[in-house]
């Protein structure tokens, strides 16, 4: 048993390709299918069968695409309500591929449907765990996804309580040398505590990780729900849009219009702005919201599908054409590209500037400036910059920055730069009388 395992690392989404005998298997695949297929190229093998673990809500997957371009069949848990075609794969069910078996545990806890693949490799006596959003290394799924998306929707206590069940019945027949092939690593949304390693055995979850230690279920419940990263926009329409299957990835990104070097715009929908944020503070299209897309350090995916809502046109401006297939391509990641209505690129006219803050005067008169916290609610709490902050998360600013008062200037800041250079765009686009100005990294300075 072979098992590559593929990073998307803006995502922290983690999937598998698991090969054997000239067969191949995928489990939770991310939009684009073509690293699957080059890997299936690469070893001589037939992709037969795609394992998804329950209907993501952070990324939209492969799966139906696969099936259609391969012929291989795609295994999910009758609960999920599949619109695809698809076999049914629940609990005591079975898959032979040459020399792995391939059984379906029921794992319910992140979701009501979730599903953990258990891979038993006969010639070489190797085990693993295919765990999707149930377990991750050093923590569990958090169970508050649920409650408005898909067809199957849960109380996250509801699904708390199951998870305390899984964590203590359903892996105790599992040796502590299986190895743990989580679906996400530190830095994603799908839990809080995760670490930043990529693969585990039992053995060591059951000594590190939190939710293996004997507590009552009170205590497990306490701690699954406190503390809960916040939810983007985008999470129940991507459950949607994987309960159906997504289009076909390259179809989908090459058809969105181009405007190359516009000197005049009329927007009638956001524009999302990616370019660098002194390139954006120097000259932008008004009302544009600049998240930025440098690199794959850059959260374009959650930050878009945090601020624009699903099926909400927008306008999208790049760098470069050069970046379009980038760019356009992590967007997609999230199910997005048809709400792109162009992408643009600027011209020689001067459109708009942002003006430059006088650090000085600030360190010097804090008190003069209305200072604006945009970081989550938690990290807020945790660790408060200014006395003085007022707390308005990013990923609801659009909606609550008509309440940010204007009688003094405007301090936007974050934990370390990225964020405040869309909040503090989404800022001026709602207050356009009012003087906003950006921390960004100068945050540092108060660490």
């Amino acid at each position: 048993m072979t098992i590559k395992q593929y990073n998307d690392k803006p995502l922290s989404h983690l999937s598998y390709a698991i090969v054997s005998d000239g067969k191949m298997a995928v489990v939770d695949p991310a939009r684009d299918p073509r690293p699957y297929y080059e890997y299936a190229e690469e070893n001589k093998a037939k992709i037969v069968a795609v394992f998804e673990t329950h209907p993501h809500a952070d990324f939209v997957s492969s799966h139906l695409q696969i099936h259609k371009e391969t012929g291989a069949e795609i295994y999910v848990s009758k609960l999920v309500g599949a619109d695809y075609p698809h076999a049914a794969f629940d609990e005591g069910d079975e898959l032979k591929m040459g020399d792995i078996t391939f059984k379906c545990i029921h794992t319910p806890g992140h979701s009501p449907d979730g599903i953990t693949i258990h891979a038993l490799d006969a010639a070489t006596t190797k085990e693993a765990i295919f765990t999707g959003d149930t377990l991750f290394i050093g923590d569990v799924g958090r169970p508050d996804l649920r409650e408005k998306a898909g067809n199957m929707t849960a109380k996250r206590k509801k699904l708390a309580q199951a998870m305390y069940k899984t964590m203590t019945t359903k892996m105790n027949h599992l040796s502590d040398h299986v190895w743990v092939y989580p679906a996400h690593g530190a830095g994603s949304l799908c839990g809080k505590n995760m670490s930043s390693d990529t693969t585990s055995t039992l053995g060591n979850e059951r000594i590190g990780n939190w939710a293996f230690q004997e507590q009552t279920e009170e205590e497990f419940l306490s701690e699954i729900l406190d503390g809960q990263p916040f939810i983007p926009s985008y999470f129940g329409h991507d459950v949607d849009i994987n309960k159906k299957g997504a289009d076909n990835f390259k179809s989908s990104v090459g058809s969105i219009p181009v405007h190359l070097n516009v000197e005049s715009f009329e927007a009638d929908a956001p524009i999302i702005d990616t370019r660098p944020q002194a390139d954006f503070k120097a000259n932008h299209i008004a009302g544009s919201i600049n998240i930025m897309a440098r690199s794959e350090n850059d959260k374009i995916e959650t930050w878009v599908g945090a601020i624009i809502q699903p099926n909400e046109k927008f306008y999208l401006v790049l760098d470069s054409i050069s970046d379009y297939d980038e760019v356009v391509s992590r967007i997609a990641k999230i199910g997005y590209e048809s709400q792109i209505k162009a992408v643009l690129t600027l011209g020689q006219t001067q459109f708009e500037s942002s003006d430059d803050l006088d650090y000085t005067d600030f360190k010097q008169n804090p008190d003069q400036y209305t200072i604006i916290d945009i970081r989550n609610v938690s990290e807020f709490e945790d660790a408060k910059k200014f006395d003085s902050a007022l707390n308005y998360p990013l990923n609801e600013l659009r909606e609550s920055a008509e309440q940010i008062p204007i009688d003094k200037p405007i301090l936007v800041h974050c934990a370390g730069g990225y964020r405040s250079a869309a909040g503090s765009s989404i800022i001026e686009r709602i207050k356009p009388d009012a003087k906003v100005y950006d921390l960004s990294d100068r945050i540092n300075d108060f660490n």
